[in-house]
């Protein structure tokens, strides 16, 4: 490591570190401000453009690095079709009006390769972020929500698509054998990633003999293996980076260390990324300023308006696609890497570049500032819009015959299940409602009454015959979802859970019947087993039993195996 290179990292996180004490200070999200920090960095002389493009390169591949592990494409089959609609729709809709305002706006440079610009300017357009989109939606994804599954496939359909020209447009000079070569390595580095995650990966496993540390470190190996491959070859360390990603695999419980000990350097790589973006970021001449102008607002307005009339036309409810759509609208890493590359092969113009770059902070700053104001962008502006109702997925995937005094699930996740068996002993009527679209076989098989669809829309209670339930109980624990449910106009009953015992408080003032807050529950049962201990009630032996006979209760209702809590 250079010295230069050793003197840009001290600024970059002590700038970062600062600014995310202040973002921590308000409960903001920290990435605005690693972007600021980058702008602020970029300031100091001693800060110079090539070592921030190293840095950058090295944050995006470890990130893509990080998004290839975490790809679950049983969760994406689900949605994929329909997202490949509107990924293909987005192409050939948006991508040839970007081609040609590129075209212009590089003819209007003089620059000497017009159309090879006006690609960089298109890619930059079409592509989305799968890294922004995935902490925007991060909670999305892990509520297993449908319209996070849709940006998700996307975001994946993007990144395959941007692998391609990344591989097509790091030749210097386009000729067809130099692209076959790019494309036939590149193949080859994905091949090769998924024959070590088939065979490769489960022998690492059983050589490490369950040491998780040893596996994190193989899977290291394997990435660092990868990126060496790529530069040997020629190709991005990005292409090595994901085909690395690809080889790890992210099921079973050994696989757990792993995700947990990149987890826990991920944010280290966040902060780099953002922070270089924003350094990236020159004081823009007149044309940049238009350019970059033009690219923003394709990119937060043309290509969420595609999306959304997609989704919509696929069945989907307004909301759902608008919140699917309004998170595919910021320059996605692969544009940048792709511009970066251009630049140092020097086939991209220097006010392209900067316009790209330009445009890509600010989007991805507005796509964390515009999640404050989603709500009210739909039920003021996209609610009004598409007045009449779309049910037609809801409907294709539910199934409820007509109910009274019956009680309404929210959730088929493993609570939602042990209620729907009692319930079931009890021969009380039900219908769950759930919003995953990888339950639906489960729902079909195991439920008699059952909506697929997103609770916090309307049309789903009216789906489940809410007017005639007798009690909601609610398996969620998102603060969202619960308040929907306490607006809903019904004489039932309701069940909620929360996060906190303040956050209870406010519900069951807000007129919930009864609120659960797992972490209480479990203190308080663990205070509970120290003062039996402590006055001697019980033993070490005896607990140990009960908690054999627990766990086995607890893998007979489908949750973890006694050795995976164990």
């Amino acid at each position: 490591m250079t010295e230069q290179l050793v003197i840009t990292l001290a600024v970059v996180f002590v700038t970062a570190g600062l600014l995310s004490l202040v973002a921590n200070h308000f409960g903001l999200s920290p990435i605005p401000f690693y972007i600021i920090a980058g702008l602020i960095a970029g300031t100091f002389e001693s800060v110079t453009q090539a070592e921030i493009i190293v840095l950058a390169q090295w944050g995006i591949a470890f990130l893509v690095f990080v998004f290839a592990i975490r790809i679950d494409f049983g969760d994406l089959e689900s949605v994929l079709r329909d997202a490949e609609i509107a990924a293909v729709t987005q192409l050939i809709v948006v991508a040839p009006i970007a081609l040609g305002i590129g075209y212009l706006f590089a003819v209007s440079l003089g620059v000497s390769d017009p159309l090879r610009n006006a690609v960089y300017f298109t890619t930059a357009v079409v592509l989305s972020s799968s890294l922004v989109g995935g902490v925007v939606l991060g909670s999305e994804i892990r509520d297993n929500l449908v319209h996070g599954r849709l940006a998700s496939s996307i975001h994946f359909f993007d990144d395959l698509v941007a692998i391609g020209l990344l591989l097509i447009l790091s030749t210097e000079v386009v000729t067809a054998d130099a692209i076959a070569a790019q494309i036939g390595y590149g193949v080859l580095f994905v091949v090769a990633g998924l024959l070590i995650y088939r065979h490769g990966f489960p022998i690492l496993v059983r050589l490490s003999e369950g040491d998780g540390e040893l596996v994190l470190v193989g899977s290291i190996s394997i990435l660092i293996a990868f990126i060496a491959g790529a530069e040997f070859v020629g190709l991005s360390i990005v292409v090595g980076a994901f085909a690395a990603g690809v080889a790890i695999r992210s099921d079973g419980t050994q696989s757990l260390e792993v995700r947990n000990g990149i987890d826990a350097i991920t944010d280290f790589f966040v902060a780099i990324f953002f922070v270089t973006v924003g350094a990236l970021v020159a004081i823009p001449s007149i044309e940049v300023l238009v350019m970059a102008s033009t690219l923003a607002v394709l990119v937060l307005v043309m290509n969420p308006i595609v999306h959304v009339l997609s989704f919509v036309y696929e069945g989907y409810d307004a909301r759902t696609a608008f919140l699917a759509g309004s998170s595919l609208n910021q320059v996605s890493e692969f544009a940048l890497i792709i511009a970066i590359q251009a630049l140092l092969m020097g086939t991209i113009a220097d006010a392209v570049f900067d316009a790209i770059i330009l445009a890509a902070a600010a989007t991805m700053v507005l796509t964390f500032l515009g999640r404050r104001v989603e709500d009210t962008v739909y039920e003021y502006v996209v609610a009004r819009i598409f007045r009449r109702r779309r049910t037609r997925k809801v409907d294709d995937r539910s199934n409820v015959s007509d109910l009274a005094d019956h009680v309404v699930v929210v959730g088929y996740g493993r609570i939602g299940r042990r209620i729907v068996e009692t319930l079931e002993e009890l021969g009380q009527p039900y219908v769950v409602i759930e919003n995953d679209p990888v339950l639906w076989d489960e729902l079909n098989a195991e439920c008699r009454n059952y909506v697929l669809g997103d609770a916090l829309a309307v049309y789903p209670w009216e789906k489940a015959q809410l007017a005639d339930a007798t009690l909601v109980c609610s398996t969620v624990d998102h603060r969202p979802l619960s308040e929907t449910v306490l607006d809903l106009e019904t004489d039932a009953d309701v069940l909620l859970r929360a996060e906190s015992a303040d956050e209870a408080g406010e519900l069951l003032e807000a007129g919930a019947t009864h609120v659960a807050v797992p972490n209480v529950l479990a203190g308080e049962q663990l205070v509970s087993t120290v003062e039996e201990l402590a006055a001697g009630e019980t033993d070490a032996k005896t607990l140990e039993r009960e908690q054999f006979d627990y766990f086995d209760a607890l893998e007979r209702y489908g949750f973890a195996s006694r050795d995976e809590r164990i």
